[in-house]
Parts: structure tokens; C-alpha cells; sequence
């Protein structure tokens, strides 16, 4: 006999109100008066059902995402562009999600590389005091909004780890109201702030860490990351040790006088995988009939990463990577080979296959769709003057038949030529990124204290100069941010630790 399976659950009352109820109704026309409802609208607007029971957090993200009207940059269905919780697998493959869920710190991942801005906050790296003052901050205003993520149980509710967005707050009552996106279980509902800090101030049994919450926004700016950390292919792993663990380790191991030979002892073997560790995230457009043209948007979007790649390029740091990759003895290490790719054919290839992935929704972690680029094609356009891009554009087959222009627009490379990329009149074509680019952006991703085991102190000193956060430009700083390597190591750590915690069960 076929179970009948269930149907909602009854709001446990005290101590939730529903949202709906002549109470709940009182308390959100008294919190709107006192102006602490202001991103409610947004969010309701866009407020859905979890797809799936266990991705409370996607659905939250996706909520979040849609209400502060950031482009995903690839299709939902047909034409449009849309976050999905199903698009949601940067950091965590879907499979894994739906039948072990996503923890705090993945969340957060999720939230940063598809181009949202984040300040997480774990329980124990906070206060109720802190908790209830941004809390205000953001329900006053439309441009933050609050993810929680809490243990049902503080509510009577049953379930466990939950994650939802917060459409309000009560000062009189000091109440949230909490747009729970398991709606096929309990509706919205407003509880006691100190509760859920309860309910956050739990331990995520998967993790070993503490729930928490997180303030979710636009950049001030037009999207403009040129790199995202990909920590969910199979290699990412290998990567992660040798950056959190290696590393370190090697520096220590050394007796090092210079900084060509800090970067020597940490690229000699690198994981095969490094390459595709951080990758660039591409403009992709369907491509259009007649010359190619740029919309504003467009223009400023690249603009913005035109300058971002030449305050990478102006760095002391990307002068000594150059040197280092240029210098003779780099020739024989294996991350010389990282060059092959540089070369103007082969990545007008790549960039064509990956924006044909991210304009057919396979993500934009180049997932191969079984289809196939051809006729690719190279122009440099000259937007205004000042701001040259590279357009590549290429047809993609599918089906076997069906053909469909792309255009993947990239900033162009500005530099003296080296013998690391092509060169014209003097200027070096290659296209971003180069390697000595992605190398750049790696070294000032990690840590500060991957190097304190550097021997020498004046030579310590020098190196870490190179990679304070602080001595780089507004819009780098942006950037190297958003790749947040220490919680791609974060992540590393917590599934070693569950591994451990599981094998010794």
C-alpha cells in the first residue's frame, strides 16, 4: 500500500507566530512602521520552496541572489537568465547536497564565487549584541539581507540544521520573522531574536564548527571577478593540501636568501590540478548579426576588469612571478608547463568551449555537454579608446546539426611581449590569463602565515610586504577577496575531520 506520505506540520506556537495569523499580521504592520521591513518586499518577491529537502541552503541563496538582482551570467531555461537552486554546484556536487545537505561554510562559497558579496559570521565569532544590530542594519535597508543558519530544535520544530532568510525584525518584541523555504513543512513565522542566536549558537555535527549567519549584498560596483576558485572538481583535494599543508612545510624545510627562490621551492612540483584550480570567469554572449557592438553595460563590466588585470600586472609581486616564470631555470619545472596554454590558438579554443558551457547552462566550471566548438575566431576591438578587448567568437555545434554563434569577451592583454605570449607591433595578444596572472592572484589569495616559516626575517618581511591585503589597490583587493582561499582550506580541514570522526565511529 502506497504511504500517504505528510502534509505541512503544525507550527509549534509559542514560541513562533505565524506570519499569517491576526498576531502575525500585527507584528509585521508594526515592525513596517518602524522601518525594520525594508528588503521584505524584495525578498517576498522572489521567496520560493526548496526543490529538494535538503537544499534549504540553495533555496535560501537563491532567494537571496534573485532579490538583490545579481546576474547569474548563464541560462535557467531558454533564454533567461535565472538562479536556480539547481545552478548551485560550484562548490558542492548537487548529488552530495541532496542527500547530505551543505554545510555553513559551503553556503558562504556558493554566495562569493556567483558574485555576491558576504560577511559570514559563525556563533562564536560573534555576539547576540552584534547578531541584533546588523540584523536592524539590514531589515532597514534593501541592500542586505540576513541568512541564517540554525537548529530546529531551539523552536520545538522538528528537523535539524536549517538555513532561511530573515524578512524582518520587531524592536518592541525584539522579534525576526524567518521566510522559512521548507514552505511544505512550516510557513513563515516570526520567533524571539534571542532564540534563534540560541538555535544559531549550535554545533553542525558534519563540521565539528558553529552555525551562524551571514549579511548578503551587491558590490558597490558592476560585477567584474576575473577569477573563481573551483573547489569542486575531483582534484581540488590535492590542490588545497599542497597550498594549506606543502607549502608551509617546504618553506620551513629550506634555507631560502631570495624571493626567486621562495617562488622556486613552491612551484617545483606542483598537483597537476593547480591549473584548474582558479579559473577566470568568462563574458559570454550569444553572438550577435553584423559588427560586433557592446552594450554599456558590457563596456563597464569590462572596463572594470581591464583595470583590475592591469593593477595585477603593476604589482612588485606579478614582477618577480614574471622574472620567475621568465628566468632559465623555470624552463625545467613542471609549472612551466602551465605556458603551453597561452598560446593565442589553443585558448581561443578553450575560451570558445567554455563560454558555449556557460551560455547552454553546464555551469561555469567548463562541464563538457557533448558539443564542440569550431570556426573559432580572434578580434580586438578598440571599446573607447582606452579600454581594448579581445572578442573570441566560435559556433558550437549540438545535436549534430543545430549551430549557435558565441562571443566570449575578454580584456585585453596590455604589455611589454615576453616569451610567454604573442606579441604585434610591440604589444603583447595574449589573452588573459596568463600565467603569470593566475600565479599573481594565487600567491595573494593564501595566507599571510603560509610564509612564517621563512628563516630569514628581512627576507620574511620583504616577502609578506608583497602580499599584505592592505598595500594593493580597492578594486585587487576586491578580487583576491572573493577567491577566500582560507575557507576553500576551511572546507579541506572539515572533510579531513569528518573522514577522521567516521573512521573512528
Amino acid at each position: 500500500m502506497a504511504s500517504p506520505g505528510v502534509y505541512r506540520r503544525a507550527l509549534p506556537s509559542p514560541p513562533a507566530i505565524e506570519f499569517a495569523s491576526p498576531e502575525g499580521k500585527k507584528i509585521f504592520a508594526e515592525a513596517l512602521g518602524q522601518g525594520t521591513m525594508e528588503g521584505f518586499f524584495k525578498l517576498i518577491s522572489y521567496y520560493q520552496t526548496q526543490s529538494e529537502p535538503a537544499y534549504c541552503g540553495l533555496a535560501t541563496l537563491t532567494v537571496v541572489l534573485n532579490a538583490l538582482a545579481i546576474d547569474p551570467g548563464r541560462k535557467w531555461k531558454g533564454p533567461w537568465r535565472w538562479f536556480d537552486d539547481s545552478m548551485l554546484d560550484c562548490c558542492e556536487p548537487l548529488a552530495k547536497i541532496k542527500s547530505h545537505g551543505i554545510t555553513f561554510g559551503k553556503v558562504a562559497c556558493l554566495a562569493r564565487c556567483n558574485g555576491a558579496k558576504v560577511e559570514a559570521f559563525r556563533s562564536d565569532e560573534s555576539t547576540v549584541h552584534d547578531f541584533r544590530n546588523r540584523v536592524i542594519s539590514s531589515c532597514s535597508s534593501e541592500d542586505f539581507h540576513v541568512t541564517v543558519s540554525y537548529h530546529r530544535k531551539a523552536f520545538n520544530q522538528t528537523g535539524s540544521g536549517h538555513f532561511s532568510p530573515l524578512g524582518g525584525y520587531h524592536a518592541e518584541r525584539d522579534m525576526v520573522l524567518i521566510l522559512d523555504v521548507a514552505r511544505f513543512k512550516y510557513p513563515p513565522h516570526w520567533v524571539p531574536l534571542t532564540l534563534l542566536w540560541n538555535a544559531m549558537n549550535t554545533i553542525d555535527e558534519a563540521t565539528g564548527h558553529h552555525r551562524g549567519y551571514m549579511i548578503v549584498s551587491r558590490f558597490n560596483r558592476a560585477p567584474s571577478i576575473l577569477y573563481t576558485v573551483s573547489c569542486r572538481h575531483e582534484g581540488w583535494s590535492s590542490v588545497a593540501k599542497f597550498l594549506a599543508e606543502d607549502v608551509p612545510l617546504l618553506i620551513k624545510s629550506e634555507d631560502l636568501k631570495e624571493i626567486q627562490e621562495v617562488l622556486s621551492v613552491v612551484f617545483k612540483s606542483p598537483p597537476s590540478e593547480l591549473r584548474g584550480f582558479i579559473t577566470w570567469v568568462a563574458e559570454v554572449r550569444r553572438q550577435e548579426d553584423g559588427n560586433p557592438t557592446l552594450s554599456e553595460e558590457e563596456r563597464g563590466r569590462l572596463a572594470i576588469k581591464a583595470e583590475v588585470l592591469e593593477q595585477i600586472r603593476t604589482t612588485a609581486l606579478f614582477t618577480h612571478v614574471t622574472r620567475w616564470l621568465d628566468s632559465e631555470c623555470s624552463c625545467c619545472n613542471s609549472i612551466s608547463k602551465l605556458g603551453d596554454k597561452d598560446m593565442l590558438p589553443a585558448l581561443a579554443a578553450s575560451v570558445c568551449c567554455q563560454g558555449e558551457n556557460l551560455l547552454s547552462g553546464y555551469g561555469r566550471l567548463g562541464l563538457s555537454g557533448g558539443k564542440c566548438c569550431s570556426q573559432i575566431d580572434v578580434k580586438h576591438l578598440n571599446v573607447d579608446g582606452e579600454n581594448p578587448v579581445t572578442l573570441v567568437s566560435g559556433t558550437v555545434t549540438t545535436g549534430g546539426s543545430n549551430e549557435q554563434g558565441v562571443d566570449v569577451l575578454v580584456p585585453l592583454c596590455q604589455r611589454k611581449p615576453n616569451r610567454l605570449c604573442l606579441s604585434n607591433e610591440g604589444h603583447c595578444i595574449g589573452m588573459h590569463p596568463s600565467t603569470a596572472d593566475v600565479l599573481t592572484v594565487l600567491l595573494l589569495a593564501l595566507p599571510l602565515h603560509t610564509w612564517s616559516g621563512i628563516k630569514e626575517e628581512k627576507l620574511r618581511v620583504e616577502f609578506t610586504s608583497l602580499l599584505t591585503n592592505e598595500n594593493l589597490p580597492p578594486l585587487l583587493q576586491e578580487e583576491v577577496t572573493s577567491i577566500a582561499l582560507e575557507h576553500v582550506f576551511q572546507f579541506f580541514f572539515n572533510i579531513k575531520i569528518e573522514k577522521l570522526l567516521k573512521r573512528n565511529s
